[in-house]
């Protein structure tokens, strides 16, 4: 069966981009104080109308979500060897984002459910350095925000969210992402809405506003007031054909979401019958606009394993199959602190890394990647119920040779 590549643009966003290309303004930023500081027309308006759909008072566009992660890190005035906490079960930006500022990486793992930050585990790995949480609304997913931002105020922290894979999902009335001090959005190709590349961060916090604005665009290039400094700005801005690209396909996110969400559960009802395997649950007051069809194989048979199921499916034409997904601590730059050369820098600023980063307590994130765990990558396809049948009819068809 032939499965339809996911494609969210079409004519509009082509007469958009048309229409900048034509203006001849393909970029109005520029790295100096003034009206051009802000960025292009289309970039203002952009982050304008993001504002109002996620009910934000401020969106900050980049060129990249990882520029944002960046950004955001950078906006919390942070020092060498300051402390983050961080999702092990994430794109490894999540995590590279904290050592470009030269600070420290701590990871907690994971809830087996959700597959995010375990909120019971963060207080434990609290230390005097620690600065923020960051934590990743993982597969579409929110993870247990109320939560986290509960132990960040008792402890005088910042909430980073990584929401890249969940624009459009909610808890309770409010979009994921929007209920921590900075959080955001990715706009890469295969992302819910995209723009080729580009991502947001969304904030109510005027002053780290004002600061993500200098981080984007070259920092102390144009400060004029000593009341923001010491900041090193890049160049991490949007340019205008993105920008408009993103207005059109802004206006899609909510239609896109409620097709996948109606697909995805149409999959789950097909499947919910075979034993042995878990199937995507969605917290209570939570919505999920699934990223990916996350699945856990626990087989009672020496034999069948999480490949044995996986390769059988892939031969009968399962598209998207992954086995485990990333765990960022097992990643040579975090496994032997190699990222700053030999002095291992920035772990060598705190005397006490040897003991803290060892990793040795992140079970369920290696346990899940090593064993159990598998998906589907519904963000590649436009899947139809025809698609969702065809799926189920795989599974079952294995499930009754091997485990029935």
């Amino acid at each position: 069966m032939k499965f339809k590549k996911y494609n969210t643009i079409g004519s509009k966003e082509l007469i958009a981009a048309s229409n900048v290309i034509k203006s001849g303004e393909l970029s109005g930023f520029l790295g100096s104080s003034g009206n051009g500081f802000l960025g292009g027309r289309k970039v203002r308006e952009f982050e304008n109308k993001i504002e109002r759909y996620f009910k934000v008072k401020y969106a900050v566009t980049f060129n990249s979500w990882t520029s944002g992660l960046i950004a955001c890190v950078a906006s919390l005035d942070v020092a060498p060897g300051d402390e983050i906490i961080v999702t092990p079960w994430s794109m490894c930006a999540t995590a590279t984002a904290i050592l470009h500022l030269n600070c420290i990486p701590v990871f907690v793992d994971i809830e087996e459910e959700t597959y995010n930050l375990d909120p019971k585990k963060i207080e434990q790995k609290i230390s005097k350095k620690t600065k923020a949480i960051m934590v990743a609304d993982i597969f579409g997913h929110s993870c247990d925000i109320k939560k986290i931002n509960k132990i960040a105020k008792k402890y005088n922290l910042k909430v980073i969210c990584d929401s890249a894979q969940a624009i459009g999902s909610k808890v309770g009335n409010k979009y994921t992402g929007t209920m921590a001090d900075l959080g955001g959005f990715s706009f890469n190709y295969h992302k819910h809405i995209h723009t080729g590349e580009g991502g947001v961060v969304v904030t109510n916090n005027k002053n780290l506003y004002y600061r993500l604005c200098l981080i984007r665009n070259h920092g102390e290039a144009v400060v004029k007031t000593q009341s923001l400094n010491n900041i090193i700005g890049y160049n991490f801005r949007l340019g205008e054909i993105e920008a408009a690209i993103g207005i059109e396909q802004l206006k899609k996110l909510k239609k896109l979401n409620n097709k996948r969400i109606k697909i995805c559960k149409a999959l789950i009802q097909k499947l919910s019958n075979l034993p042995y395997l878990e199937l995507p649950k969605t917290n209570k007051n939570c919505s999920n606009v699934y990223y990916l069809f996350p699945m856990k194989f626990k087989s009672p048979f020496k034999k069948i394993t999480r490949s044995f199921i996986v390769k059988r499916l892939r031969k009968r034409g399962v598209p998207g199959l992954i086995e485990g997904y990333v765990n960022i601590h097992k990643l040579p730059t975090f496994k032997n602190k190699i990222a700053y050369g030999k002095n291992n820098f920035p772990w060598s600023l705190n005397k006490n890394y040897k003991k803290i980063y060892k990793y040795n307590d992140l079970k369920i994130s290696e346990n899940l990647h090593n064993h159990n765990f598998f998906a589907i990558e519904i963000c590649l396809y436009d899947l139809s119920l025809k698609n969702v049948n065809f799926i189920a009819n795989q599974f079952k068809y294995i499930w009754k040779k091997y485990l029935v």
